[in-house]
């Protein structure tokens, strides 16, 4: 894609979120025909996001971590997006309506780097990166989108809009990784009391230590790495599930790792 191009498109994006509104979809002439296109787009939405809502790079997410999810993206492997500091909530905070266009809720586990991984000692396998973690978290993701069919205007659209990284809201973290037991550890998602869905570690890749190897692995390739102080959301383990309209409390419960709230006003 000429970077004219992709500029142009993410200043669209970008409008979008200035306008708090949303868009059909990008112009066809604007639109990203492959992965590089898409990431190209979304490379240049990032400091344009940071400049609007005043915050910086904090990290990445990973999404499409289940194969359902890359059939239901048209997309053959995971993709990756950025976590910006002012999207980074605590647990309890409230979402008012102006600030979101959808509500689809994931209870992800997150990684908190202690150690940089960095191209010249790639490429790393699960233990590798496992030794380089200073913490894992529970955390809900808020999947959100520029688009007005949200998910539905595919896979290389939504990589070019961040890859859907809406709001992320921190939970406990804990520093004993094998207190965790990544291949089995059940999770549920609840709506206002109600329980809405339940889901596994393992329905990301299998491990969510395989979601950060594939990230830090590509952002190798591409010229990075992952750096210490790194947060990174490695997929969902459950959803994303739509909460109701209204006033809505989210709990993300992970079991003997405790829960995780966010709110969402009417």
């Amino acid at each position: 894609m000429d970077q004219s191009a992709a500029v142009q498109a993410a200043e669209l994006l970008a409008q979008a979120r200035r306008d708090k509104t949303t868009i059909e979809g990008l112009p066809e002439h604007l639109k990203p025909q492959n992965l590089e296109d898409a990431y190209q787009i979304q490379d240049v939405l990032i400091p344009l996001i940071e400049q609007l809502s005043g915050g910086k790079k904090a990290g990445y997410k990973a999404g499409a971590t289940s194969e359902a999810a890359q059939q239901n993206f048209g997309l053959d492997a995971p993709f990756r997006g950025v976590l910006v500091s002012s999207h980074l909530l605590e647990d309890g905070a409230t979402i008012v309506v102006e600030d979101y266009n959808f509500r689809l809720l994931e209870a992800e586990f997150a990684f908190r780097m202690g150690e940089d991984l960095p191209a010249a000692a790639a490429p790393y396998d699960p233990g590798g990166v496992a030794a380089a973690v200073a913490g894992v978290m529970t955390s809900i993701e808020v999947v959100d989108l520029r688009y007005t069919g949200a998910v539905g205007a595919g896979g290389l659209q939504v990589i070019a809009d961040n890859s859907a990284a809406g709001y992320w809201v921190a939970g406990t973290e804990i520093a004993d990784l094998d207190a965790v037991d990544f291949e089995d550890w059940p999770v549920s998602l609840s709506f206002n009391g109600e329980l809405a869905g339940t889901g596994n570690a393992a329905n990301v890749l299998g491990n969510p230590y395989n979601a950060l190897t594939w990230l830090a692995n590509t952002l190798c390739l591409q010229g990075g790495g992952l750096k210490a102080g790194d947060i990174v959301t490695a997929g969902a383990c459950i959803g994303p599930l739509p909460a109701p309209g209204g006033a809505v409390e989210v709990v993300a419960d992970f079991g003997g790792l405790g829960q995780v709230r966010v709110n969402f006003s009417a």
